[in-house]
């Protein structure tokens, strides 16, 4: 028989539950197979394994129980109140508890994000998996355990009280561009759709159904799955449709979308894998013309890849798969979730996002150069000196002259890093997540992701004014 030898240590703690109306015991669970997944919401690779184990879930939706716990990597994502939003944003039907001080991660020795506990219905701890592939590798388990346990089990489904999120204009606003005629197109990735809008906020076409998807057709028809990136090109508009791990384009003309890469699934290449040969984007998330190439953030592969849009061919560019702060040319470097990009002369800007950095790539030379950040796991909240200063998890860049203006996320902020005078300052703060900023007739457009807002910044003042989105 598929057991475990020792008791599940208690996985309860003080900083509370999420996505529930009570606490939870390992001794609540005795009769079903418990399933712990150990995550932190900014980890790519956490948000990859959302859709096993949800299929796991409506498998064994009688005899099994999944409970996130969240052992936050940031200083930002121990707040409940930030969890709260990554579980909307997510999706996460199951409960979760807030494991800030790593007081659980510790007693089950778990040593990376993602890693999932099998627990048998005696409360005794069966194995756990570290990394990705969870379906394949956990399901034979659980099935035996259904199998074997057969008349311990109690197949009565256990009902949690989900959080519910306010219907707002915006879900989850992530990143925008400008059209020749200072029209703003914006990821609305809660929703599935980009807006079209004008610079009083009214929308002047949507596109997208609406509904978390991978269909082609009309605007009313397609279907995108949490969009994030936006590139023009032509009278066409290419879009960074991340958990469907593509590259949709739209015909701005025709009012169609189609798909310009990626099929779908989660595809990886590591270090001289597909030199030269094309490939499939891994949680795209932003997306850059320059001339006829559109350079795609591809942060579940911690990788640039690089499309020629004359013939939509899509190759690797920088990194070598890795997840790593390494500098050096375009296949030694190593980079760690990019999430944002801008362009500076030569200079190619990537928001770093998992390594708190910002990284350029001298398009010219073929160069990998970090401007800030220091590792993995050296992040904070510092202005100053470029080789001193401490970013937290940013994820979107824009660049003016010699300042890239960073979309500080998981500090709250928008910071300019001055590249002549190699200085970091903050320019404007108390947004909540802001994923990306664009600069239009002179001022900042930022995307305050977690109020669910966009504003307008003074690039002089700071001062931040909303701009309401009506429909």
């Amino acid at each position: 028989m598929l057991t475990g030898r020792v008791n599940a240590p208690e996985i309860n703690t003080h900083y509370g539950w999420l996505n529930t109306d009570r606490s939870w015991s390992v001794k609540d669970f005795r009769g079903k197979i418990v399933l712990l997944d150990f995550w932190t919401f900014g980890c790519i690779n956490c948000q990859h394994i959302v859709p096993d184990l949800k299929r796991l879930e409506e498998e064994f939706a009688d005899v099994l129980v999944v409970i996130g716990v969240h052992s936050a990597k940031f200083d930002a994502e121990k707040k409940n109140d930030a969890i709260r939003q990554a579980i909307l944003k997510l999706g996460i039907e199951h409960p979760v508890v807030n494991d800030a001080d790593f007081h659980v991660w510790n007693q089950y020795g778990v040593r990376a994000w993602p890693t999932l506990v099998l627990i048998d219905p005696n409360g005794k701890v069966v194995g756990q998996h570290a990394g990705e592939w969870v379906y394949e590798t956990v399901r034979p388990y659980i099935q035996q355990m259904k199998d074997e346990f057969s008349e311990k089990l109690n197949h009565e489904p256990l009902v949690f009280q989900s959080e519910q999120q306010e219907q707002k204009s915006l879900s989850f606003p992530s990143k925008l561009i400008s059209d020749a005629a200072g029209n703003i197109y914006l990821s609305d990735s809660g929703h599935n759709r980009i807006l079209k809008l004008n610079q009083q906020g009214q929308v002047l076409e949507v596109i997208g159904s609406g509904n978390a998807g991978f269909a082609n057709g009309n605007y009313q028809e397609a279907s995108f799955n949490e969009p994030h990136g936006l590139a023009l090109y032509k009278h066409f508009l290419y879009v960074a449709d991340a958990r469907n791990n593509a590259i949709r384009r739209v015909d701005l003309e025709q009012k169609q979308v189609s798909t310009a890469a990626g099929t779908g699934e989660l595809s990886y290449y590591f270090f001289h894998d597909h030199i030269g040969a094309p490939v499939n984007p891994n949680s795209p998330w932003d997306l850059l013309v320059v001339n006829d190439d559109m350079f795609v953030a591809s942060a579940g592969n911690h990788q640039v890849l690089c499309m020629d849009l004359k013939t939509e061919k899509l190759q690797r560019y920088a990194g070598s798969g890795r997840e790593a702060l390494a500098d050096g040319s375009l296949r030694e470097a190593g980079f760690n979730q990019p999430s944002g990009l801008a362009r500076r002369g030569n200079l190619l800007v990537v928001a770093d996002a998992e390594a708190s950095a910002i990284r350029t790539i001298d398009l010219k030379a073929g160069m990998v150069v970090t401007r800030v950040g220091q590792g993995l796991f050296e992040f904070g909240d510092k202005d100053g000196n470029a080789d001193d200063a401490l970013l937290q998890h940013c994820t979107g860049v824009e660049a003016i002259d010699s300042n890239i203006y960073i979309a500080d996320t998981y500090n709250g902020k928008i910071k300019v890093l001055d590249l002549d005078r190699n200085r970091v300052r903050t320019l404007a703060s108390g947004f909540q997540e802001p994923s990306d900023a664009l600069f239009l007739h002179g001022q900042l457009w930022v995307t305050s992701t977690n109020s669910h807002q966009l504003f307008k910044v003074d690039l002089t003042t700071g001062e931040k004014e909303e701009v309401p989105v009506q429909f």
